[in-house]
């Protein structure tokens, strides 16, 4: 009885969380390369390591051998890694949204 209640009242939370941002009035932004590709916002480094992904994804690399192949994959996983070392953002999964809106919820 009491876990039905408690799934009764997460479902009704998350219905009810999500109603408010699809009935949303604003217009949605159009989505173009010039509003959201600004380079003027992304730092010289991270610039340069994106600048190089783009370059080992447009090289061809039927040719290579596959030490040479290698070399690369460990260098992609190495800018990868840096990036996302960069990056100054908060991350929160959707198991830690439900547990902090249960918890809300209780007290």
């Amino acid at each position: 009885m009491r876990k039905s209640v408690i799934l009764c009242l997460v479902m009704l939370s998350l219905v009810s969380f999500s109603s408010p941002v699809m009935a949303s009035e604003k217009e949605p932004m159009p989505i173009n390369s010039a509003t959201t590709n600004k380079v003027e916002e992304i730092p010289a480094d991270v610039q340069i390591l994106l600048n190089r992904l783009e370059a080992i994804k447009a090289m061809d690399k039927s040719d290579l051998k596959s030490a040479e192949r290698k070399e690369l994959r460990a260098e992609v996983r190495e800018i990868k890694s840096t990036l996302r070392a960069k990056g100054n953002g908060l991350y929160i999964s959707t198991g830690a949204i439900i547990i902090i809106l249960l918890l809300i919820i209780i007290l």
